[in-house]
């Protein structure tokens, strides 16, 4: 027999106050280990710590790479650090992002799934995209427990709202009834079953958060090679499914939803569309300065070509700003409907 000792925790929009709202109703005796991850920009200082040491009863610190695992203890994943579990201590690692981020919730719920079974306790919180869906799924295929924030109550629903829609969760709840669910389930017992083991599949993503080559590791046994390249760094995507959940790899290691990759792939479409328009403009610059000296040399006929040239080019410039914001626009539509 084993108790539920480790809690791990995923945040991003708006969850400065969910997660301080949480710790609050957490006891200073919670028989569990907490883990958190909040996106935040790799170049910005955290105090997520500080905030949830005065909101709460249990310390609160940022992770340190190879410190030992303790009851009743915070870690917070810094910024541009994977945090990564394993048995009895804690790894910091510069791993491939996943959905865009480092750190990210699926790196540290992979690996806490692969490390602990079933004594993991998995929560996802308020944020955008879906983050933290793929590694929720791993907890609950291990035999973990799997929470929600009822979207209905999250700032920003989108990631509660897919974790619940691809994962079989046995909790959906307001913040504050998930801290009750978490004082009554920690320190209980839990049965590691022969129906949970850890699939070669959960090793072998684990393993890549912790830096090791993705292609030794098996990367491409994971799935169905598809016709879609990273956004980060160009190779190849293996298309995986969990369940109801398909979601991409690269061969580097790279991570991707289906939403985050769309999301990836528009900013880069719009960055693609900015630059031509540059392009063009920089093209009306250098035709109208040609046509002013044509003028000068009083080459009438050149000027007149060069003219037309740059108001051609002009209308070129105008489409392609309207393909720039239409784009945008589908967009944002897309990611509404799938939230819904």
């Amino acid at each position: 027999m084993i108790k539920r000792d480790i809690v791990v925790i995923g945040a991003s929009a708006g969850g400065l106050q969910a997660l301080s709202a949480l710790v609050s109703k957490l006891p200073s005796d919670l028989q569990a280990s907490v883990f958190v991850v909040w996106h935040i920009a790799p170049n910005h200082r955290s105090i997520l710590p500080g905030i949830l040491s005065r909101a709460g009863k249990l310390p609160a610190a940022h992770a340190a790479d190879g410190e030992p695992i303790r009851l009743g203890r915070i870690y917070v994943a810094p910024p541009a650090y994977h945090l990564v579990l394993e048995i009895g201590r804690i790894r910091l690692t510069k791993g491939p992002k996943e959905n865009g981020f480092r750190p990210a919730v699926d790196t540290l719920f992979h690996s806490a799934a692969h490390a602990f079974g079933p004594r993991v306790i998995g929560v996802v919180l308020t944020g955008a995209l879906d983050d933290g869906t793929a590694g929720l799924w791993s907890i609950k295929d291990r035999g973990g427990i799997a929470i929600v924030q009822d979207p209905e109550e999250a700032e920003n629903p989108s990631m509660p709202a897919s974790a619940k829609q691809h994962v079989e969760v046995d909790y959906c709840f307001p913040v504050a009834q998930i801290a009750e669910s978490l004082v009554n389930l920690t320190g209980a017992q839990a049965v590691e079953t022969e129906e949970s083991p850890a699939s070669k599949s959960l090793e072998i993503e684990a393993r890549i958060a912790f830096g090791d080559n993705p292609l030794k590791e098996g990367i491409m046994s994971l799935g169905e090679a598809s016709t879609f390249t990273c956004p980060e760094c160009r190779g190849v995507l293996v298309e995986i499914t969990n369940g109801k959940l398909d979601r991409f790899r690269c061969h580097t290691g790279h991570a991707f939803s289906i939403n985050s990759l769309l999301a990836e792939l528009t900013e880069s479409t719009e960055n693609v569309l900015w630059s031509a328009v540059r392009a063009v403009d920089e093209n009306i610059l250098l035709l109208n300065h040609m046509a002013q000296h044509a003028r000068k040399a009083e080459k009438f006929d050149l000027a007149s070509m060069l003219t037309r040239k740059s108001e051609e080019s002009k209308r070129q410039a105008d489409l392609l700003r309207k393909a720039v914001f239409a784009q945008d626009a589908v967009n944002t539509e897309q990611f509404a409907e799938s939230e819904r």
